[in-house]
């Protein structure tokens, strides 16, 4: 892998990750653009104890372009992008509308590949690993930040999430604490641990999957498997066997497998509905133990979180989705339609 870093029109850091050692890059941002002027702000709910950023400045962002105005595409026949050169393989960037910016974190995008009508899934292997590079490499950088606590990287794909620019792309955002639904997990963490003289929470869980009928898809070095309790109407929890708190924990067996395992999971999600039917939308998020300090979580340090990916989609069914109604979006508590059991012998059954 060979990493490039420059600078856009408006001052964004913008990162080339080649898979040549002898790519140049030397393309200089030509648009007129004025430096980007951000008003992120974190504010705590007193009452739930957790926080939401307020970003005003992002109700002016690209909303559904053209394929030909796309601003993630290289910069070709006279129309200039985000990025400045004719071509990439991965590319990283400061989000020009950040949701967290400055002392409240930081925003980047990832562009997976260049090609606009591509998906993660229709990568290479070598393609895949080098996104798994640029995101692990991101998450060490941004780790490092004084304002960052906790590095997300994730993917949103399809209109029916909420996507706005459909080029394949996915995102980062550093944050400035530990997110809510992290510090759920370190607390459930830190319960098990106590309760049982030791035992690591998450040991265990792998290790019940592992033995049970929700196992989706088993490599060497990764397990793949609908939760117990899944959240949503087709959701699969990716696993390395060796618990590592983070990205950068991951051995090399452990690369070299994960873009076999990852990209058959994610052609398993397009074929789940049937032949004929659109792409599925899905959310990837990738779970990394947070940076700060973790005292509020007594007993529990960092080794003891272990990365993983989760991945869902929000149709239930052909041509219905699943809406966080009431009971969801109200309490917080989800009603799955479809039994775990069933969607993980549903995912079996559409295997390559």
């Amino acid at each position: 892998m060979k990493k490039t870093s420059t600078r856009l029109a408006d001052g964004r850091e913008l990162i080339y990750y080649d898979l040549r050692d002898d790519n140049v890059r030397d393309a200089v941002d030509l648009r007129p653009l004025e430096r980007t002027v951000t008003s992120s702000e974190i504010r705590r709910d007193p009452l739930l104890g957790d926080a939401i950023a307020v970003a005003s400045h992002r109700q002016g962002r690209t909303y559904h372009p053209p394929a030909d105005e796309c601003p993630l595409c290289p910069s070709r026949d006279g129309r200039l992008s985000e990025i400045p050169d004719s071509s990439y393989d991965v590319v990283v960037f400061e989000n020009r509308f950040p949701s967290l910016a400055g002392d409240s974190g930081r925003c980047e995008v990832v562009c997976f590949t260049s090609d606009h009508n591509a998906s993660f899934a229709d990568l290479t292997e070598e393609q895949a690993a080098l996104v798994l590079e640029a995101w692990t490499d991101r998450t060490s950088e941004l780790s490092h930040l004084p304002s960052v606590e906790q590095v997300f990287c994730f993917e949103n794909r399809g209109a029916e999430i909420g996507v706005t620019l459909g080029h394949p792309h996915g995102q980062i955002y550093a944050y400035p604490f530990t997110t809510p639904r992290t510090a759920l997990m370190l607390r459930q963490l830190a319960q098990h641990k106590e309760a049982t003289g030791g035992e690591n929470l998450f040991d265990a869980v792998l290790e019940s999957e592992l033995a049970g009928e929700r196992v989706v898809l088993e490599g060497e070095h990764w397990l793949a498997f609908v939760p117990y309790a899944a959240h949503w109407p087709y959701e699969v929890h990716l696993y390395p066997k060796r618990r590592v708190p983070d990205l950068l924990g991951l051995d090399e067996e452990a690369r070299t497998e994960f873009p076999k395992v990852y990209l058959e999971l994610l052609r398993r999600f397009d074929r789940i509905f049937g032949e004929g039917e659109p792409p599925t939308p899905y959310i990837a998020a990738w779970h990394q133990a947070p940076f700060g300090a973790l005292e509020e979580f007594e007993g529990v340090n960092r080794d003891d979180f272990a990365l993983h990916l989760e991945l869902f989609t929000i149709r239930r069914t052909s041509g219905k989705l699943k809406f966080l109604a009431g009971s969801e979006s109200g309490m917080n508590v989800f009603i799955n339609d479809v039994p775990p059991e069933r969607a993980a012998e549903r995912l079996r059954e559409v295997a390559s």
